[in-house]
């Protein structure tokens, strides 16, 4: 599989505890910010297909004792699918329960301008032929 990198937003773009969709080759994939951390999953819950990355964002929920349960902050969070629930850790798309199927990761990464750029406009000729419009592409 050839790689390639997507420019997503300008890191100023981007605020916190949001969320970003991109197609890549045909893919949507969920680009989301939570804290300071960023995170990306395939857009699509391999249970039945929903859109996952519309789903809630949220810590896990831990506990060592009866009743005794708290938000585990230090790990990656987890995405639910709005459709039936299946959660996924953000990180690897790990399913959070064992034996289901997982959603594919990416890699994100926040790099300098100086690495990215200069962005380059892809463009394409237009003229006029007889009253139509025509774009070569």
């Amino acid at each position: 599989m050839v790689r390639v990198k997507v420019v997503v937003a300008r890191l100023e773009d981007f605020p916190r505890d949001t969320r970003r969709l991109v197609r890549v080759s045909g893919r949507e994939i969920g680009v989301f910010r939570v804290d300071d951390r960023f995170y990306a999953v395939r857009n699509r819950c391999p249970h039945q297909g929903g859109p996952l990355c519309a789903g809630r964002v949220f810590p896990r929920i831990v506990s060592d004792l009866p009743g005794d349960v708290r938000l585990e902050t230090s790990r990656p969070p987890l995405v639910a699918c709005p459709w039936h629930g299946w959660q996924y850790d953000m990180a690897t798309g790990g399913s959070y329960a064992p034996g289901d199927p997982h959603v594919r990761s990416y890699r994100v990464s926040v790099e300098s301008g100086s690495r990215v750029g200069p962005y380059v406009a892809e463009t394409f000729p237009v003229y006029v032929e007889e009253e139509y419009v025509v774009l070569d592409a």
